[in-house]
């Protein structure tokens, strides 16, 4: 094997129904928005990992995921540095580890919110948003924060109470205070800011006179946002005021719009609404650092929701953005890079967490989109790997050529890249024949319209389900066209085929052996993904060894009761021995000799 499985790639079981990687639905209509500000490295990545919901993001807790004690995955794809909390933002002691706004599903009690991480704002990133610098990427770091504190109902200030008001707490308090309304005018009167008093750990610092914690708060309390709530991300100690201010504003604006009046009717009316509504699909863009990843998010949503650049290597957290595309509700999410291992930085582990994160989404999509660059003109190694790992996943592989407006020869056109690529794919992956390729240039945004109905043509391709009849007939043609090898001087009968599982799509062969050759079971693939259209998708057989006769009577058992001869043989011990009498012995019968 080129390329090591990066997850365990167990046997299909034959289930009675279908089985569904979807992740739960929930309707965020209407719900609070609660934004997450703050200087760099004050706990805020730790804060929104403590508030999401688990149960309606589904990021976590992956079967493949969990590795056996004293074995870890391997390939070109994964890494060894374990994350201290899965499916949240990245958590790290570097100051400026998040970039991007993040949003998610929030939950504290029985309320559940919208929940916004974003970049730390100190007045160097201030700076370049009033012009006195000119960093695109710090400019583009603050407004993504200011678009969050303008679209938020609450806003939490989060600053390190050990440090108290630092010049960058100050200009954050002040820049925050002149931040206008967005779209809606009614907003800037809604919103209101909350200050939270981080990384105060048990009570010791408010029995300890010489503690300069007090002071801290102190002062923070002059900044014109109330006094500050002493609280720990990281042990989840006072949030019990947060989830109060939390759960009041949450009230405030339900009956403000008119929609519930308490969190049990919330919960009522979203399973309704989630119940009449299409499940959102699940897409990750996936692929090599600097290949357009995020170009092409902005270019499909038509706005600059994520932060682009030269820069190789700026997403590190995967952003999932909620779409809708033509009415169908879309789950967008836009990944970190990924690069081997031995290119890493070996001094933090910051990459490592963003390609854990970037994996993490291709597990939850239902489709993943591999970007290439066109520039390049091949496949690369790394690309190959990403594609394996997409395969192995089961999940459905879309494949984008991205710059191809850099390709400046005449004579070599779209057509010819698409099939070129189609091509070193089918060679490395048998299984990924036909495998949709898109040309286009997410910069200028040609032919970026095309692929969302290839998106949605793969899922549906991926999740469709056959007919158990229909798959029997097909079986029938294809034994009839070539018939399975001897095995051990026997011949291999295949009876019947059965679907158990769907995305991906799984079947079950009945035989008469316990398995078939590997070539005949490439035979059986290329034909079935040629006869359904299952491209771009692993097609998965396995193989049950049926021998019984379903027509055939069963032989009566002999013994009669429960447990047979021998439980009668223990009750009628056990009975003796309660009673003490002998048991009666039974009289031979008389043989009369001729």
């Amino acid at each position: 094997m080129l390329i090591d499985i990066l997850s365990p790639h167990a046997s299909p079981k034959p289930t009675k129904r279908l089985l569904s990687t979807a992740k739960p639905f929930v309707d965020d209509r209407g719900l609070l928005v609660v934004s997450i500000l703050g200087p760099p490295n004050a706990g805020k990545s730790t804060l929104f990992n403590r508030l999401m919901c688990k149960d309606a993001n589904k990021s976590y807790r992956l079967a493949s995921e969990r590795a056996p004690r004293g074995r870890r995955s391997k390939g070109r794809v994964g890494h060894s540095n374990p994350a201290r909390r899965q499916g949240g933002a990245i958590v790290s002691s570097t100051p400026g580890t998040t970039r991007d706004r993040r949003e998610c599903i929030g939950r504290i009690g029985g309320t559940v919110f919208r929940l916004v991480d974003t970049a730390g704002v100190d007045g160097e990133k201030i700076g370049h948003l009033v012009g006195r610098r000119k960093d695109p990427m710090e400019r583009a770091m603050i407004e993504q924060t200011l678009k969050a504190a303008r679209e938020a109902d609450l806003v939490l200030l989060m600053f390190d109470a050990r440090l108290g008001v630092t010049t960058d707490l100050a200009e954050t308090a002040r820049w925050l205070r002149k931040v206008g309304p967005g779209e809606s005018k009614d907003l800037m009167a809604r919103r209101t800011v909350r200050v939270l008093a981080n990384k105060l750990e048990g009570d010791a610092w408010s029995a300890n006179y010489e503690s300069p914690v007090m002071e801290h708060l102190n002062d923070v309390s002059r900044e014109g946002f109330g006094e500050p709530i002493p609280i720990s991300a990281e042990h989840g100690e006072g949030l019990a005021d947060v989830a109060a201010i939390i759960e009041e504003f949450s009230l405030e604006k339900r009956n403000r719009l008119g929609i519930v009046t308490s969190a049990q009717d919330e919960g009522q009316e979203g399973s309704k609404a989630g119940s009449s509504r299409e499940r959102p699909l699940q897409l990750a863009i996936l692929g090599r650092i600097n290949v357009g990843k995020s170009t092409l998010v902005n270019s499909l949503l038509k706005q600059e929701r994520v932060i682009t650049g030269s820069t190789p290597g700026l997403t590190r957290d995967s952003i999932a953005v909620k779409w809708s595309w033509k009415g169908r509700p879309v789950q967008l999410a836009d990944t970190a890079g990924i690069r081997k291992g031995v290119k890493r930085d070996k001094s933090d582990n910051i990459e490592d967490l963003a390609v854990r994160d970037a994996m993490r989404a291709m597990k939850i999509a239902d489709v993943a989109v591999l970007v290439l660059d066109a520039e390049a003109r091949m496949l690369q190694r790394q690309e190959l790997a990403i594609a394996d790992a997409v395969v192995k996943e089961g999940r459905s592989l879309i494949v984008v050529a991205n710059k191809m407006d850099l390709l400046v020869d005449d004579d070599y056109s779209k057509e010819e890249y698409a099939a070129a690529v189609q091509e070193q794919i089918e060679i490395r992956f048998p299984m990924l024949r036909q495998t949709p390729v898109v040309p286009m240039s997410s910069l200028t945004g040609e032919n970026v319209e095309s692929l969302m109905p290839v998106v949605f043509n793969a899922r549906d391709r991926w999740a469709q389900v056959v007919n158990t009849g229909l798959l029997n007939r097909w079986l029938k043609e294809v034994l009839d066209m070539q018939a399975p090898p001897f095995h051990n001087g026997r011949e291999v009968k295949i009876k019947y085929i059965m679907q158990t599982k769907g995305r991906p799509p799984t079947f079950l062969l009945f035989c008469n052996v316990e398995e078939l050759p590997t070539s005949y079971l490439r035979y059986l693939t290329r034909n079935f993904q040629e006869s359904f259209e299952m491209y771009g998708m692993e097609v998965r057989m396995a193989i049950k060894k049926s021998t019984d006769n379903p027509f055939k009577e069963k032989k009566q058992s002999k013994s009669f009761g429960v447990g047979g001869w021998k439980g009668r043989q223990k009750r009628l011990i056990k009975s003796l021995k309660e009673s003490g009498t002998p048991p009666k012995r039974r009289r031979k019968p008389k043989t009369y000799k001729r």
